[in-house]
């Protein structure tokens, strides 16, 4: 009877020791696995900074989706009444269109997740952090010629809303997030 108890105790410490090294090991993929996305991250975007490359894996953004952040100000200032609207919707797939994010692609399918749902603020301070990473190689002009180029997209979608015919009207929510969306930028000159 002894060993047959010996026998069942051994049984159950290895079954025990497998199951805890196959919860390391999936540990261990994973975390090479964030290792690996976030190399690629910083290829295709040229970023350095590990912080905001952590926090964009943590969001998801995987190299060919990392297009799609450029239009987070856009999706920002889309959500920030509440709602999307459709001519909102519109604009913003064209923009993903002119960018190369097509139906079918990685890009598109993460900004048609965002046009579905409002995503979460973290999305718009990663994107905060990848604009400031990106302004640090950048000189004062490129920096004004992309703050100009932002903002002034996201005003067009601000103002695709509200208005006559939708033109012309920016809601009180909306003009927020245009200034929030400035702000990034105006972080450069206050260092």
């Amino acid at each position: 009877m002894s060993e047959f108890l010996d026998e069942r105790r051994q049984a159950l410490e290895d079954e025990f020791f497998h199951k805890e090294n196959e919860k390391k090991l999936a540990k261990l993929k994973e975390h090479l696995s964030e290792q690996e996305t976030k190399e690629e991250l910083q290829k295709a975007s040229g970023m350095t900074d590990d912080a905001v490359l952590d926090k964009l894996v943590h969001l998801g953004l995987r190299g060919p989706t990392v297009a799609a952040l450029s239009l987070v100000p856009l999706i920002a200032v889309a959500w920030a009444d509440g709602e999307l609207q459709d001519n909102e919707r519109e604009s913003i797939m064209q923009a993903a269109n002119a960018k190369g994010m097509g139906p079918g692609t990685p890009g598109h399918e993460i900004l048609t997740s965002w046009l579905v749902r409002k995503p979460d603020d973290t999305l718009f301070e990663a994107w905060q952090g990848y604009i400031q990473a990106l302004m640090s190689q950048l000189n004062d002009e490129q920096v004004k010629l992309l703050k100009s180029q932002i903002v002034n997209f996201a005003r067009v979608i601000a103002e695709s809303a509200g208005g006559f015919l939708g033109f012309g009207k920016v809601a009180g929510s909306e003009e927020k997030v245009l200034e929030r969306v400035a702000a990034t930028f105006d972080a450069k000159a206050a260092k």
